[in-house]
């Protein structure tokens, strides 16, 4: 019966079950993703997503002034055609891909619909790149602190360098703070953005392949959703900012991205004790999360901080400084330590080891529901 759902010729590929092919893809593109990251050299999609919404934002903002109604309407016809079109490029690629692999072409010619479709499944993760980007500022701020010289005392923090890092992944003021506040930071951002750039998109991703898996293959699948979140996260960093027009021009594609993260959100506090080995805890922290991070302004960004707070055991949230202005976000997990290195790296692992047993769920259940369709066919 799954043969007969998938397109022609694609069965073939993993020893003939075309369940697994769609979680063997989005395996692949995480693993390539983990491998090479984001190669500077190479145009990224988000990159033609910003670019596409810096082009629409003037004409938006001229049409609809200072009016509020016309700048909501402004706003969501930008969310609907980016989003769209983003979604709708993952799937022109997607059915690209499938032809391809089912076409009579033999060689590297059918291999190269389904490697373009790993390659632009992976530039919609960032767990590497965001990694990479923690470890710089972390490298400035204690140089040499994994393997210094033999007999070499170990060089001195470079404040104003670890500040300038900080700030490429940081929506904060940067300037001014000291070692504790940057490794505090880098918790609360690579716990936050390990939600929204690896966890989000990944189940997304997931959602699409068990829609080819269950027989769907002509729907919208891994790369559409995924492309499509990517739209909605692209346009909530560039237009979500509750000043002036973007107050109104913003909120569409705010709330589209507040409403794709909010249940990866919450599935990652409820699955993170997996990583911890701590299964037990899910709900708990899943509990303690929601309740921490419910005064955020975010329906998000505070449960997923919360969740990986408890979990480290270290006090985030707290006073900081916006374009100069003071906000205080509500402290989570309260009367745990403060932020150090130990924290930082703990919580790069946890998301290593999550987005493995992520993978790890899915590919288990195709491959019982493969065995068991073959027993009963």
């Amino acid at each position: 019966m799954a043969e007969a759902l998938a397109p022609s010729g694609v069965g073939s590929l993993g020893g003939g079950h075309p369940l697994l092919l769609p979680w063997l893809l989005v395996a692949l593109a995480c693993g390539l993703d983990r491998l090479v990251g984001d190669p500077c050299w190479s145009p990224h999609p988000v990159e033609v997503m910003g670019w596409a919404i810096d082009r629409l934002q003037g004409p938006a903002e001229a049409w609809a002034g200072d009016r509020p109604w016309a700048l909501r309407l402004a706003g969501g016809l930008i969310t609907a055609t980016l989003v769209g079109a983003s979604g709708l490029a993952g799937w022109g690629l997607e059915r690209l891909a499938l032809h391809g692999w089912s076409s009579s072409a033999g060689g590297a010619i059918r291999w190269l619909g389904p490697g373009l479709l790993v390659v632009a499944l992976a530039s919609a993760l960032a767990g590497r790149s965001l990694e990479q980007a923690v470890m710089a500022v972390l490298e400035a701020l204690e140089p040499g602190t994994g393997r210094p010289p033999t007999g070499r005392a170990a060089a001195a923090p470079d404040l104003p360098q670890a500040r300038r890092r900080l700030a490429w992944i940081v929506g904060r003021d940067t300037e001014g703070l000291d070692a504790t506040g940057i490794q505090r930071a880098l918790v609360e951002t690579a716990s936050e953005n390990g939600v929204d750039g690896l966890f989000a998109p990944l189940f997304w991703m997931l959602v699409g392949a068990g829609i080819w898996s269950a027989g769907g293959w002509g729907l919208p699948g891994p790369l559409a959703l995924a492309w499509g979140f990517k739209a909605a996260s692209t346009l909530d960093s560039m237009l979500g900012y509750r000043r002036g027009r973007l107050t109104w021009l913003g909120s569409a594609g705010a709330r589209l991205d507040d409403l794709l993260v909010w249940l990866p959100s919450r599935l990652t506090a409820l699955t993170l004790p997996l990583a911890a080995a701590r299964p037990w805890r899910g709900p708990a922290l899943l509990r303690a999360a929601c309740r921490d991070g419910r005064p955020d302004p975010s329906p998000n960004a505070g449960v997923s901080q919360a969740a990986y707070a408890h979990l480290v055991g270290v006090q985030l949230g707290g006073a900081n400084h916006y374009g100069g202005a003071l906000r205080v976000k509500p402290v989570l997990a309260v009367g745990q330590r403060t932020p150090d290195r130990e924290a930082v790296e703990r919580v790069l692992t946890l998301n290593r080891r999550l987005q493995l047993l992520w993978l790890l769920g899915p590919g288990l259940l195709l491959g019982a529901g493969t065995f068991i369709t073959k027993a009963l066919s």
